[in-house]
């Protein structure tokens, strides 16, 4: 594995199935001006507490049932699925400065995505029914888009969306990028994938690239795998065989997910005359 592979692709904590963090990065440790994450697995009755200091902060139920005390509110009994495949998901969104404690009711998983922020807007409880579902692409390149925090959701920079790729198929395709702050057309985004497989020996490929091959990197991305993108397009395929999931973090120079095509792969775009069937592959 070379050294930008490993910059890149940051492997979770091997796990026998107990409580503890599974992976983490601060800015400063990966180079990134604005994006922290991490994600934790909790036993049934556990409690832990943290503050978010300067960042925002995104929490997000992967799996699991909760109660999270802050003082910026309370949430109790919060959190409908089991896991990532169960359904849609719940999250809470916390600003700066905020105190919270977290019991978990039942065993389960959080991601916990942070933004460095200067602005303070309301906490804010995000339910599977104010999520929105968006199918995007066509054919073998459709996927289904969990939109959490969306550019027009009140927060300073931090963004989420799940997504689900079928089995066999193409995401974040064509190829795209936000790297230059252009806008409307493309705003400079950092962002972090965060991947989920249905099953343990599954796994996806992502390849990062720029337009002059300075950046040119493929990675094979398994399940509590997290790939980091600074800059380049970053398409991914899901291989035959398994779905995969990833959490999608991003925050940059501006509220927004613009983005533009590699314009070599940008003429994909006129074939797609279906949606796949299988998508949604959760609801």
């Amino acid at each position: 594995m070379s050294s930008l592979t490993r910059e890149l692709l940051i492997r979770s904590r091997p796990s026998d199935g107990g409580a503890g963090e599974r992976i983490s990065i601060t800015p400063e440790a990966v180079g990134f001006e604005y994006l922290g994450f991490s994600v934790r697995a909790m036993a049934a009755g556990e409690t832990i507490s943290g503050e978010t200091g300067r960042d925002e902060l995104g929490i997000v139920l992967l799996g699991g049932r909760f109660t999270i005390c802050s003082s910026a509110g309370s949430w109790s009994h919060i959190g409908s699925r089991a896991h990532v495949f169960d359904g849609l998901p719940t999250a809470l969104y916390l600003p700066i400065g905020t105190s919270y404690t977290i019991t978990a009711e039942t065993e389960g998983e959080l991601a916990f995505c942070r933004a460095r922020a200067e602005r303070l807007f309301p906490a804010r409880l995000i339910r599977p029914q104010d999520v929105s579902i968006e199918i995007r692409g066509g054919g073998n390149a459709t996927r289904q888009i969990n939109h959490i925090l969306p550019p027009d959701f009140p927060a300073d920079r931090l963004m989420l969306v799940e997504v689900y790729t079928p089995s066999g198929n193409w995401s974040s395709y064509p190829p795209h990028k936000h790297d230059v702050h252009n806008p409307p057309d493309e705003v400079d985004l950092e962002e972090i994938y965060y991947y989920k497989v249905d099953r343990p020996e599954g796994y996806a490929i992502q390849r990062i690239y720029t337009s002059d091959r300075r950046l040119d990197v493929t990675l094979t991305v398994r399940d509590g795998d997290l790939v980091l993108i600074p800059e380049g397009y970053h398409p991914v395929v899901a291989a035959h065989g398994y779905n995969v999931y990833y959490l999608n973090a991003l925050a940059g120079s501006a509220r927004s997910m613009a983005a533009s095509d590699d314009p070599v792969h940008a003429w994909v775009r006129a074939t797609w005359t279906e949606k796949d069937p299988r998508v949604p592959l959760v609801r």
